[in-house]
């Protein structure tokens, strides 16, 4: 069984990286929409600005409070799958980054890569650990199911 106390610690994030996140992002968001841009063909630099907002609520969801959520286990499940979701919505943005031309270009494909920086190695390490959690009690009930004894 999980400890609501473990949970509570893993999910803890530093406040100061939360904040520099979403500054980064809000710098790409400013590219995005104020940046000179332009995309490969009609249309494309609206979706990719939809994909910045996407990536910000993807963001949105890593950094939430969990402590609504009233079973530990279902509160990693959640901040796992919102790392998950971000680390796509950045993959699928960066592809889309590339085909945008104009004069800030550069500025928000860099912002961008700030941003990843920022948020993949931390959240994949944090993922990792939230995973091994979830883990750690499914092979906790295997071995509990397996016992004679009990």
């Amino acid at each position: 069984m999980l400890d609501a106390a473990d949970v509570d610690q893993a999910l803890a994030l530093d406040p100061a990286w939360a904040a520099r996140l979403r500054a980064l992002w809000l710098d790409l968001a400013a590219a995005a929409v104020f940046g000179v841009l332009r995309g490969p063909h009609v249309g494309a630099l609206p979706r990719v600005r939809k994909q910045v907002l996407d990536a910000g609520e993807r963001l949105r969801a890593l950094l939430a409070d969990r402590a609504w959520i009233p079973q530990p286990r279902e509160r990693l499940k959640n901040a796992l799958a919102s790392a998950l979701a971000l680390r796509e919505a950045l993959d699928a943005l960066e592809t889309a980054a590339r085909e945008v031309k104009g004069d800030d270009a550069p500025a928000f494909r860099a912002a961008l890569a700030d941003l990843r920086a920022a948020t993949l190695d931390e959240t994949a390490r944090r993922a990792n650990q939230w995973a091994a959690l979830l883990d750690r009690r499914a092979s906790d009930e295997d071995n509990a199911g397996s016992d004679p004894t009990r």
